[in-house]
């Protein structure tokens, strides 16, 4: 970059550091950027600085909000017994577009991946147990994608859970293995709740 006048290398460098975007796809962006008209570029710029000071994160599931608890949390019509573990954000939304799901969600802010540092203290375990001790739900569905990472978490979350006795369930096969959550079309995502299956009684047959 040292053909680039400052003002680029700086954008550029500052949009590689997004997930997914390679040094060539950044430059390809920055330059775009550049072919937008002043006030279409003020416009994004507002819009980043605007995430900063206006939202949070709901205390209760941990999703991104402007109110709290979030509009979902507070919603009475939502079936407070029934409770879906996301890893993400996108993954929630992904799964309420379905609409086939009534209940509460929790974001659990990633997977486990020790090879990336993400440990347990680095993802709201915690406060998924302090929750289900606190609301005591009858079931909770662990989304995760269908991954290493997915699966040990999934599994982690259930030897955590099994002295509470709570229901522990998993979206059905119908999400492919390797699949992502929140990229999943609808009607998959569907399917897969519908066709959910408790960790424990699955992973007990499969090792049996």
């Amino acid at each position: 970059m040292r053909d680039f006048p400052d003002p680029i290398k700086r954008l550029i460098e500052e949009l590689g550091r997004l997930p997914g975007v390679g040094p060539k796809t950044a430059e390809r962006y920055a330059f775009a950027l550049l072919k937008r008209r002043g006030e279409d570029r003020e416009r994004l710029a507002d819009a980043i600085l605007d995430i900063g000071g206006s939202l949070s994160t709901c205390s209760v599931c941990g999703n991104y909000t402007e109110e709290n608890p979030c509009p979902i949390c507070s919603d009475s019509r939502r079936d407070r017994t029934f409770v879906c573990v996301v890893a993400t954000e996108q993954d929630l939304l992904a799964i309420e577009r379905t609409g086939e799901f009534s209940g509460l969600y929790h974001v659990l802010g990633g997977v486990l991946s020790p090879a990336d540092g993400i440990t347990p203290n680095e993802l709201n375990v915690r406060e998924l147990l302090a929750r289900v001790s606190r609301e005591t739900p009858t079931e909770l569905v662990m989304a995760f994608d269908h991954t290493i990472e997915g699966e040990s978490t999934m599994m982690y979350l259930t030897r955590l859970l099994r002295p509470s006795g709570i229901r522990v369930t998993r979206l059905a096969r119908g999400l492919p293995t390797g699949s992502e959550v929140g990229y999943a079309d609808e009607v998959t995502l569907s399917d897969a709740l519908r066709g959910r299956r408790e960790v424990i009684r699955e992973h007990e047959s499969s090792t049996a």
